[in-house]
């Protein structure tokens, strides 16, 4: 059952946004150049890697080393409205289609993650990870690392039919209200590298 939803949601989401996702994607071309689509391995159901999709929101500048530098640095005006209005996200319905991502769940993470997760943030790989999830519902990028993954851990021991349309539902309240899209003082999120209960993080 839960497939079939998620097929027809994410089918009749590309239908209605198809028009918006053009618009998007020529502006991406116009604004950042190419690649239009970015790609980037993320760790799924049981920690298995698959590539996200999403609309191209930064540029591609390095330092002299050749180095990518800091996401604030990359991050244009018009990628930041692509991300506060998660125009950016909507390719990721193609995940969903492809069966790698669900509606909601946990948001997929960088698969470099999964070396340092604990064994009980390691279980919110036991569902698919989701376009949306509690914990975008709970904070979004505003909340740290150990609570996110907390909500994510919550959400895999709760899951039901009826809190993923409470989830969804809450998803376009946030979305509307521009909330939580980064975290205090980043551009985007810090990396992860290790539950800050248990591993001293540097200033």
């Amino acid at each position: 059952m839960l497939r079939i939803f998620d097929i027809i949601f994410s089918f009749t989401v590309i239908m209605l946004t198809s028009p918006l996702m053009l618009l998007a994607a020529i502006l991406v071309r116009t604004k950042l150049g190419s690649p239009i689509i970015f790609k980037q391995d993320r760790a799924g159901l049981n920690g298995e890697v698959f590539q996200i999709y999403k609309f191209r929101s930064m540029t591609d500048e390095r330092d002299a080393a050749g180095n990518l530098l800091p996401d604030e640095k990359r991050l244009t005006r018009f990628g930041r409205s692509l991300r506060a209005t998660s125009i950016d996200e909507l390719p990721g319905f193609l995940n969903v289609l492809r069966g790698d991502m669900s509606v909601v769940g946990p948001r997929p993470q960088h698969a470099s993650f999964l070396e340092f997760y604990s064994k009980r943030q390691m279980m919110r790989h036991f569902v698919k990870p989701g376009i949306t999830g509690w914990a975008q519902v709970n904070g979004r990028n505003s909340i740290g690392w150990d609570d996110r993954f907390e909500l994510d851990v919550w959400y895999v021991e709760n899951k039901s039919f009826w809190l993923d349309m409470k989830i969804i539902f809450l998803t376009m309240v946030i979305v509307l209200r521009r909330e939580g899209i980064s975290a205090a003082g980043h551009a985007t999120m810090p990396e992860f590298r290790g539950s800050q209960l248990t591993v001293p993080q540097n200033d």
